[in-house]
């Protein structure tokens, strides 16, 4: 029933999520192993939406729809709301203006602070394409509706009955992780595109390729070629980066995203080597350099005509006073 057989490890970290949460209720208190454990797969959780999202996990309609109700539960919102906010937005505009999700909406800065603060800032902007989906759903496709209002109630009955039968662990067991998953993919948002050149064919995204990361995460380091060919199954994408990778600037292929966000976030501010250098400001500033260089050689051409103009006015006036 599962589209691609290497989804078969999803379907791992699913099971491997929800015991987890059951285990940790039933041990009751914040295990050392098992409460980090959760943080972690609660990003995978995060990484499934994304791809379940793309390519739905199963070929049945019904089953889709449970996952999607599924990831809700433990990404900790509705799982549609990808679809206007990355399907129909990011991926359309790709950190251009116009997206919700741009890394340059406050600062062209790229530091910690930068880093720290943009999960909030972009949620906050996306609310907007999400509430405008809704309203589309509720004229034109009511089916849609009533399944993505129903993601929020089963999310809030969810988290509502945990609170209720024991506010401690539903706090620790379930509303933290979910938080850790929203925060965490939207920090992979920022750090994948954060300093790249939008306006690009190739070098609009930073790739991760190191072996450990994707294999731990669905292979969500190569960027590239998910948003140039985003209906490629997970399992196939280092394949199809390979394709592409000579095109791609080396300074936005990273092989350990540890050590790009220590250098980055952590030793920068103390040896500049280590600071990113914005892609997109140097491509404004060479196109400011060229309307300047433009306008200049226009001016030059300018005063070249008023001088032959001005020769001829006088071969003229001696003609006349001749």
């Amino acid at each position: 029933m599962l589209r691609y057989k290497a989804d078969v490890r999803t379907l791992v970290y699913m099971v491997t999520t929800t015991g987890l949460l059951i285990a940790q209720w039933v041990v009751g208190y914040v295990h050392p192993v098992l409460f980090p454990l959760s943080l972690f797969m609660a990003v995978t959780v995060a990484v499934i939406a994304h791809n379940h999202n793309h390519l739905p996990v199963w070929k049945s309609r019904s089953l889709n729809h449970l996952t999607d109700y599924w990831l809700t539960l433990f990404y900790g919102f509705p799982a549609f709301a990808w679809k206007p906010t990355h399907n129909m937005n990011h991926h359309v505009l790709n950190n251009r203006e116009g997206d919700y999700t741009i890394t340059w909406r406050v600062t062209e800065g790229n530091h910690f602070f930068s880093l720290m603060s943009y999960p909030s800032i972009s949620s906050f902007f996306q609310q907007t394409p999400i509430k405008g989906y809704l309203q589309h759903l509720r004229k034109k496709d009511k089916r849609s509706f009533w399944l993505a209002i129903g993601q929020y109630v089963a999310l809030a009955a969810f988290v509502g009955v945990a609170l209720v039968i024991d506010w401690k662990k539903a706090v620790f067991f379930i509303i933290i992780p979910q938080q850790f998953a929203l925060f965490a993919i939207l920090l992979f948002n920022y750090v994948q595109h954060v300093h790249a050149n939008e306006e690009s064919e190739w070098n609009h995204s930073r790739n991760f390729v190191g072996p450990a990361l994707n294999a731990l995460l669905f292979n969500n380091g190569f960027h590239t070629v998910h948003h140039e060919r985003a209906g490629t199954h997970w399992s196939l994408t280092p394949q199809e980066h390979a394709k592409i990778d000579h095109l791609i600037d080396d300074s936005l292929k990273e092989r350990s995203f540890w050590w790009y966000m220590i250098r980055t976030y952590i030793l920068s501010p103390f040896i500049p080597k280590f600071r990113t250098k914005s892609m997109r400001i140097e491509r404004i500033r060479q196109e400011e350099e060229a309307k300047r260089k433009k306008a200049a050689e226009a001016g030059s051409q300018a005063v070249e005509h008023a001088k032959v103009f001005s020769l001829g006015d006088s071969r003229i006036e001696e003609e006349v006073a001749e």
